[in-house]
């Protein structure tokens, strides 16, 4: 369905102190026009509130062109009068042109809602959109066409839209879920859930996977080895989440291979470092067991040394000692010996022969 000026929703229901966005749909015609948006249930008295030329985000209103896409959003923060009027309009040299939607603002939860309305997918994959309605009745899953400034719909379970397949499953009680498979970047824009007089509309971003190579080299002692790696650049991981639960993150219809891993390294010179690691905890082994050995012996030989020597002192302590006197008369001699019996007892433990002992013989004058 082609459009004239502008295409957008014709009413949308929003709780109160929430925020919602608007999307405005407009010919290419006016891509470099000013947009704005105004307030009031009557074209000629209404308010401007937010226009591209002045943008100011930190007011309740505010607004955005996505010229690429040729449409403008306006976002409404915080709501709180029911039942307003809004217009999506464009300056123009005599008569500015327009489209106006209702705002409904509810206490509880709207009738027709969304749990969000931006969603992130991811290029080859699917996305899975679900929609609350209170009052389930003939639903369509319609899209916003910038290149032909049109609005595509369908209502069937299963069809196409712009060459994604699009599922509608209404199975599950006041649940509207939409899933679309087979995601290009050609499908990124605005979309809504129409049920006739009330609409919610859903940004849909399709983002390209890229991927990317690193190589990370180990260095140790054994050969350098570098392993290649392919990773997938994404965003946050609670955008993923959103996006998609049943994605496949391939482009290629066949499944992917598992290439068989191995445990064993080879190196550069053919030789598994299973091999080499063998063989160098061999000379590890060695080379402690050298240097044991040369600990040990010297000390071993030191110790030898030193109990020989405690052995040959002790030999070396005479049994009997003795000392001599001469008086003042020259031809008398007197002399005392004295006998040391643990000496001699520690002789015979040492097994040392007779031969060491000295006998002296003493000769009184016979004129005394």
């Amino acid at each position: 369905m082609g459009i004239q000026s502008i295409a957008t929703v014709s009413k949308v229901s929003v709780k109160a102190g929430d925020s919602i966005d608007i999307p405005c749909l407009y010919n290419l015609e006016y891509k470099d026009n000013v947009k704005y948006l105004c307030k009031g249930k009557w074209w000629g008295t209404c308010t401007y509130v937010a226009q591209t030329n002045q943008p100011d985000n930190s007011k309740p209103f505010s607004i955005s062109d996505d010229q690429t896409q040729s449409i403008f959003t306006v976002t409404i923060h915080n709501p709180q009068d029911d039942g307003t009027s809004y217009w999506c309009a464009i300056v123009k040299n005599h008569f500015d042109v327009k489209q106006r939607f209702e705002l409904s603002v509810t206490t509880g939860m709207p009738s027709l809602h969304v749990d969000e309305q931006e969603i992130t997918a991811f290029e080859g994959g699917s996305v899975t959109v679900k929609f609350h309605d209170e009052n389930p009745k003939v639903t369509k899953w319609c899209r916003l066409v910038s290149s032909s400034s049109s609005i595509k719909c369908m209502s069937d379970q299963i069809g196409s839209i712009d060459g994604a397949t699009v599922t509608i499953n209404t199975s599950v009680s006041n649940v509207f879920t939409v899933t679309m498979s087979g995601l290009k970047t050609e499908n990124s824009g605005w979309y809504w859930c129409d049920k006739g007089d009330l609409q919610m509309p859903v940004n849909i971003t399709v983002t390209e996977l890229t991927s990317t190579t690193s190589t990370t080299q180990t260095t140790s002692t054994t050969p350098t080895t570098s392993t290649t790696s392919t990773t997938i650049s994404t965003s946050t991981a609670t955008t993923l989440q959103t996006a998609t639960q049943n994605a496949s993150l391939f482009t290629s219809a066949e499944p992917p291979t598992v290439q068989p891993s191995f445990s064993t390294v080879i190196g550069t010179d053919g030789e598994s470092l299973h091999d080499k690691n063998k063989s160098s905890t061999l000379v590890c082994i060695l080379s402690t067991t050298l240097v044991l050995l040369l600990l040990v012996v010297p000390t071993a030989f030191f110790g030898w040394r030193m109990k020989k020597k405690r052995n040959k002192t002790k030999t070396e302590v005479p049994v009997i000692t003795g000392s001599a006197e001469v008086e003042r008369d020259p031809d008398v001699h007197y002399a005392t010996i004295f006998h040391n019996p643990d000496t001699a007892s520690q002789l015979k433990q040492n097994n040392i022969p007779e031969e060491t002992v000295t006998y002296s013989t003493i000769v009184l004058n016979r004129s005394v």
